[in-house]
């Protein structure tokens, strides 16, 4: 196959079965209406959007986590830059998805179940959802309920019998998943749970959180669970810089969307005028910071209490970290999982793993832990 991939084989093969894709099964199978698997997930007060603001504006460096820029506006925002050209993360990795989708759903069996951490427009799970043998249900889980909602609208119907179970929340938070005891007690032969994260989410997290991430995920999807992590491996500033402050400004209005946010939500007075987006790459941690620098001395109320900005002073709104091959491999087995596969783009900037539980991984964390501080 010409499609400058480079390609290996599954190391654990699964048993054999007839295969039927989704949508040629559509005719056969009973279509299941859509609804919301449960309502919002609940946040604690120090999980929710007005927390957050208000700690992170009263550290020295001033920073909001990155999953607050995605309200149904940024969601939109984000969207458009998956779009532009100089963002060639989500290019790179449908390319990659559409040539090892058919690998994919061999080791993911028939009747898998699809859990999606941030699902956004859930563009790259259908062709996910294309190559599986009868999906029985897909659970996508974002933060924006609305933009949620008008992503998954539609899929019941293209994909009849899937059962379509949207969560509105933040997956990184998430301990147990309920809906896949539900599942499991409806069907008296569930398939395998499939957990696509894609996008290179995974590098919004520092390093040690990825790991706490990757072991929850562990824990609640089970033994047998497959994980499909879409990561980005570039380290070249020329190509990360335009990537992340596009010609068009669409990531800037995406990073400045944040601004606009908290003052309708939070009763802010920010002005908006003032601050520019910049995206900076910290060789020191291989990564993409994102921040929202003001060019003038403000004062800024909110809820109350007030927060003052120097000029030249900078909002902390996201990381990306960009992981080698060799970084990617020891960051999954601490958090307890190893390479079932693994596809590289023919640019070697992007890469698909596809992970699988490692046995007894909370014997031997300790021990991974130890190699792999000085490989990130």
């Amino acid at each position: 196959m010409d499609n400058g991939l480079v390609l290996r084989s599954f190391t654990a093969q699964r048993r054999a079965v007839p295969r039927l894709g989704a949508r040629a099964a559509a005719a056969a199978a009973r279509l299941v209406p859509f609804a919301p698997a449960r309502e919002p997930w609940p946040r604690s007060g120090a999980a929710s959007f007005e927390s957050d603001v208000l700690a992170g504006l009263a550290q020295p460096q001033k920073a909001i986590p990155s999953t607050w820029l995605y309200d149904h506006r940024g969601s939109e925002l984000f969207e458009q830059i998956t779009r532009v050209h100089e963002y060639y993360p989500t290019r790179n990795e449908l390319q990659i998805l559409r040539s090892c989708a058919r690998e994919i759903s061999d080791a993911a069996g028939p009747r898998a179940v699809v859990i999606e951490l941030g699902s956004g427009s859930s563009r790259k799970t259908r062709l996910l959802l294309d190559a599986l043998d009868t999906p029985q249900a897909y659970l996508p889980i974002d933060i924006s309920e609305q933009f949620l909602r008008e992503s998954v609208a539609e899929l019941p119907s293209l994909y009849a019998g899937l059962r379509v179970l949207p969560i509105v929340g933040d997956f990184a938070r998430i301990e147990t998943l309920p809906e896949l005891a539900v599942l499991r007690a409806a069907d008296s032969d569930p398939g395998r749970r499939v957990v696509f994260f894609p996008g290179s989410t995974i590098g919004n997290f520092t390093p040690d959180a990825a790991v706490a991430l990757l072991r929850r995920i562990r824990r609640w999807a089970g033994p047998d669970a497959l994980l499909i992590v879409g990561a980005d491996s570039t380290q070249d500033p020329a190509a990360l810089i335009p990537a992340y402050d596009d010609r068009e400004g669409v990531t800037a209005e995406f990073n400045l969307n944040l601004l606009v946010r908290i003052n309708r939500e939070l009763m802010a007075d920010f002005d908006l005028d003032a601050f520019r987006h910049e995206a900076r790459f910290d060789a020191q941690h291989r990564r993409v910071e994102m921040h929202l620098v003001i060019s003038r001395a403000q004062q800024v109320s909110m809820l109350g209490r007030s927060f003052h900005f120097r000029a030249g002073e900078s909002i902390h709104t996201e990381n990306s970290y960009k992981y080698s091959l060799p970084a990617f491999q020891q960051l999954a087995a601490r958090g307890g999982w190893a390479h079932a596969q693994r596809w590289i783009d023919a640019q070697a900037r992007f890469v698909v793993h596809v992970l699988e539980p490692i046995a007894g991984a909370r014997a031997c964390a300790t021990d991974v832990r130890l190699m792999a501080r000085d490989a990130l």
